[in-house]
């Protein structure tokens, strides 16, 4: 099989998760990657054994044996850059939020659809075998009629004001910070799951540390507890530590959850529970094998990943056998096969998230701000 070429642009946290769970495909090479500055790139294509660095995207978007891009940059890029490339006629995969604003992602939308490109957004947390497993409970009725559902996804990384990360600059990040960062992957997975879009919703947001100490240098994310040592100058921060959300799904069922970068103890704990006229369910991510089922009139159940036992539409999503644990890493993964399988072949099924998963997430982050900002009730028209 011939290999597909890819670029990966961005050389920080998710560029590494990228790159590292691109390389398990087979049949996808990582021919360059795209950094902020020569030498940054440098040093990742050395440490990634890559055989191309640049900090010009161009030098990619020129090559005609590149296919695809991965846009791993800080939001404020997704939009230009994912375009870019969409116009060069590659197959393109971002990171979420996909944009800045709604009228970025509905260019977006439809610049892919003018070029026919391969699009996905990503939004990984959809694809632990667990999960799945949910979605397709759900599918075939075991659950009932979807009554309730609530959870949160709570971080602890950005608890002291000493914490410092590009996300805490709007002009980098965008106006939603944690809601936009983790609450977009709570709002898009219910939704996921359940086949219901949230059609209402009234959100609560506050900044805890009105002002924060960045430091006069670049932080990778989430390695701010390692400590970073040298000067610092106070930076006035307008994006929220906390966000809360009551929402409407679908005609009848309702629903509240938590984000939070800013609870001690919590490291990626995203979790939501789904209450149904027949049964419930629950999932953390911090036990991301782990599935919790619950009755009315006979004993709770807790199973154990184990794609032997799943629906067969779930049991794709698992390449390892039952008491192999398969997490954080392997949900890339599924996106990355499935959007590749694409790539190289236009009849292959889309399972995977597209741009216009994108362009409904930016909606409903911009109800979320509308709501905070009146303080009530907003409807969601996904136009």
């Amino acid at each position: 099989m011939k290999k597909i070429k890819t670029a990966i642009v961005g050389t920080g946290f998710m560029g590494k998760v990228h790159a590292e769970n691109v390389r398990r495909l087979g049949n996808v090479e990582i021919a360059a990657v795209v950094g902020s500055r020569p030498e940054t790139a440098q040093k990742f294509a050395d440490s990634m054994g890559i055989p191309s660095a640049t900090s010009n995207l161009k030098d990619v978007l020129d090559n005609k044996e590149i296919g695809a891009v991965h846009i791993c940059t800080p939001n404020v890029d997704h939009f230009p850059m994912s375009l870019a490339a969409v116009e060069a006629g590659k197959a393109v995969l971002c990171e979420k939020p996909m944009t800045m604003n709604v009228e970025e992602a509905r260019k977006l939308v439809a610049a892919a659809k003018a070029k026919n490109t391969v699009n996905c957004v990503q939004h990984n947390l959809r694809y632990y075998p667990v999960v799945q497993q949910i979605r397709q409970m759900i599918a075939h009725g075991d659950l009932g009629e979807i009554l309730i559902v609530q959870g949160t996804y709570s971080q602890d990384w950005l608890l002291y004001d000493t914490d410092w990360n590009w996300r805490l600059d709007s002009k980098s990040n965008g106006k939603l910070r944690v809601m936009g960062d983790i609450g977009s992957h709570w709002m898009d997975m219910i939704q996921h799951l359940t086949g219901l879009k949230i059609t209402s919703l009234t959100a609560d947001l506050e900044t805890f540390h009105k002002n924060r100490k960045r430091p006069k240098g670049s932080v990778e994310t989430f390695a701010g507890k390692k400590g970073v040592s040298g000067e610092y100058e106070t930076f006035p921060i307008d994006t929220e530590d906390f966000g809360m959300v009551m929402l409407h799904l679908g005609g009848r069922a309702r629903g509240s959850f938590t984000v939070s970068q800013m609870s001690a103890g919590r490291k990626n704990k995203f979790e939501f529970e789904i209450f149904g006229t027949k049964a419930g369910v629950a999932w953390n991510q911090e036990q991301p094998d782990t599935l919790w089922i619950g009755h009315r009139n006979e004993p709770n159940q807790i199973l154990i990943k184990d794609a032997s036992l799943f629906y067969p539409e779930a049991a794709t999503f698992a390449d390892l056998p039952g008491g192999h644990s398969e997490g954080y890493d392997d949900s890339h993964k599924q996106v990355f096969k499935r959007f590749y399988a694409r790539v190289a072949d236009p009849s292959a099924p889309i399972d995977y998230p597209t741009f216009e998963d994108g362009l409904h997430g930016m909606i409903l982050l911009e109800k979320v701000a509308e709501s905070a900002a009146k303080r009530g009730w907003v409807d969601v028209e996904y136009k």
